[in-house]
């Protein structure tokens, strides 16, 4: 008996999303330990799904999970910015119905010290794909004071960038998260509903797994696939991410593409996609942030193809 690591966010929102859905195929991007994978299969009896994921941990742990579901699941190895490409050129793009993406660390990541994505870490990793050749050691004590600062500032949002790019450059190397995090505490912002290092750990992660480049991607992939009538639904968990969902799926909805300042239109009018499901984030009910804190900072949104 596997023991389940934990519930996936939006667990309730996520089965509801793909309800409607009696065949075709759905895509999990992130499949992770495979708690949507398992649910919306449960829920949809006759689709098949496809799953990604680049951690070889949790492609063993989901393998045994969802073994039961037997060829209704074919799963991935990858970054879902390549991988997926890979996928919508391979399949019968009619028989896509569902896309989701959970973006962000699995709480079984953060939970494995020796991963080094806590500010507890005894490690300093921070890698999704444990073979991948960057980690947070490299960045943090290879990266030039400018390049820590872009970071710091643009995945951190963090206002006093350059002291704390000084800082990590005066004290280094490091060789655990909870090194750089004690080190770095003092000067870090203090916040009643996050730990002072969330934002300084969050920077460095995005810049070790490239996460908004391959948010970027995946979005760009979808676009260009066109999928007929799939329903797309994005899990983010910081503002950056939203954003840049938030924004792709503005400019998917739009019919007209000329320039503001056109007089009138030359485009012809017909370039929307479908339609956003919802005109603002679907986030966590009370009941799921008591049995699940880490939800607090989940938001989906839905956009529903029709071309």
């Amino acid at each position: 008996m596997q023991n389940i690591p934990h519930v996936p966010v939006l667990y309730r929102e996520v089965i509801d999303t793909f309800e409607n859905v009696d065949a075709g195929v759905v895509i999990d991007c992130t499949m992770g330990y495979g708690g949507h994978s398992s649910m919306i299969l449960e829920s949809n009896l006759h689709i098949k799904l496809i799953a990604i994921d680049q951690d070889q941990t949790a492609i063993d742990f989901s393998t045994d999970r969802l073994k039961k579901f037997g060829d209704r699941v074919n799963i991935k190895k990858g970054r879902f910015s390549s991988v997926i490409k890979d996928i919508l050129n391979e399949v019968d793009k009619q028989e896509v119905k569902g896309l989701l993406a959970d973006i962000g660390v699995s709480s079984l990541q953060l939970d494995q010290k020796e991963r080094g994505f806590s500010y507890e870490s005894d490690n300093l990793d921070m890698r999704m794909d444990k073979d991948a050749p960057l980690s947070a050691a490299n960045v943090v004590n290879e990266y030039s004071i400018s390049e820590l600062e872009k970071i710091l500032l643009e995945y951190g949002e963090l206002r006093n960038y350059k002291k704390l790019a000084s800082v990590i450059v005066q004290n280094r190397p490091f060789f655990s998260a909870k090194e750089l995090s004690d080190t770095l505490k003092p000067h870090m912002p203090h916040g009643k509903k996050i730990h002072p290092a969330t934002l300084l750990m969050q920077a460095i992660r995005i810049e070790v797994n490239d996460e908004l480049g391959e948010l970027k991607s995946l979005l760009q992939s979808i676009e260009e696939a066109r999928l007929p009538h799939a329903k797309i639904a994005i899990i983010s968990f910081h503002s950056l991410e939203d954003r840049i969902v938030k924004q792709a799926f503005s400019r998917w909805s739009k019919s007209c593409i000329c320039p503001s300042e056109a007089m009138r239109c030359t485009c012809g009018n017909n370039h929307s996609l479908g339609k956003i499901l919802t005109r603002k984030p679907i986030m966590a009910k009370d009941d799921e942030l008591k049995e699940n804190p880490r939800s607090r900072s989940a938001k989906m949104r839905i956009f529903e193809m029709d071309i």
